[in-house]
């Protein structure tokens, strides 16, 4: 049975509540709860973060999903770590609160299984039974945080603010690099290899001896590289010719840019 929701947003969470209006105060001044930060926007749309409550406890399951949506945060919960990693992960900006101790697999199992598909969703750990070595584990693990029941509403947010917005910077990271990679597909090989010939030192004259064209075609191409690759100088191109770690050598095979984002690109979670 779901708790009803509480107009208490600076509560501290009992390990595990029979009843959502049961939660402990605390007992530190009252502090206003922060609101998240702005929504930011895709091809003119804003993106909705979103954040996946895992907790065996309705009550706790409960709680936390009025807590987010107290400050406009989308959220879905789940009651077990198999119906958790059964979901279909948003390719949206996000992280997972994950109780340790889950009936089944627990929240540091849920966390190993993630890191071995290759989902990179940071993880807010909650456990009403933490210890050192456990903290240990997860924060090796990749866990963004830790919190110790009972904890505040603010320590939370603030715990899911700062994995969301690690989150969100690996997939501008991603993204920048596709977008990358798309633009160096979009060249001839010739433009290629004059690129990485130019950007590995060499100057046009030498470009043009060691291709054997002349020194005139080898501005063309070159030119019509910065363009494509749209870089504003010299020193632009060639800072692109090291992110994409790219020898002379090389120029000539490309791998194609990974589809949407990578690791954190949508896709079915099942065992």
């Amino acid at each position: 049975m779901h708790a009803p929701a509480t107009d208490e947003r600076d509560e501290c969470y009992p390990s595990k509540p029979p009843h959502a209006a049961q939660m402990a105060p605390c007992h530190e001044p009252e502090q206003t709860v922060k609101p998240m930060s702005s929504k930011p926007y895709h091809n003119g749309e804003a993106i909705e973060p979103l954040v996946y409550i895992v907790d065996d406890d309705p009550g706790m399951n409960e709680a936390l999903a009025d807590l987010l949506r107290s400050v406009g945060m989308r959220s879905r919960s789940f009651l077990s770590a198999d119906a958790f990693l059964a979901t279909r992960i948003e390719d949206v900006p996000g992280c997972a609160i994950l109780d340790v101790r889950l009936k089944g697999a627990n929240g540091l199992d849920v966390q190993r299984e993630l890191n071995r598909r290759g989902v990179c969703l940071p993880v807010v750990f909650i456990t009403g039974y933490g210890d050192i070595e456990m903290t240990v584990k997860a924060m090796k693990a990749g866990a963004m945080d830790f919190l110790t029941k009972p904890f505040r509403d603010q320590d939370l947010l603030d715990a899911v603010a700062a994995a969301i917005a690690v989150d969100r910077s690996k997939r501008d990271a991603l993204q920048c690099g596709d977008d990358l990679r798309a633009r160096f597909a979009s060249l001839s090989d010739r433009e290629r290899e004059v690129m990485m010939l130019a950007a590995s030192g060499l100057m046009n004259k030498q470009i043009a001896g060691k291709i054997g064209i002349s020194e005139v075609t080898i501005k063309i191409h070159r030119g019509n590289a910065m363009r494509k690759m749209a870089a504003r100088t010299f020193a632009d191109l060639v800072k692109m010719a090291l992110e994409l770690d790219l020898s002379p050598q090389r120029a000539g095979t490309f791998v194609a840019p990974r589809h949407g984002i990578g690791a954190v690109q949508p896709s079915m979670l099942s065992y």
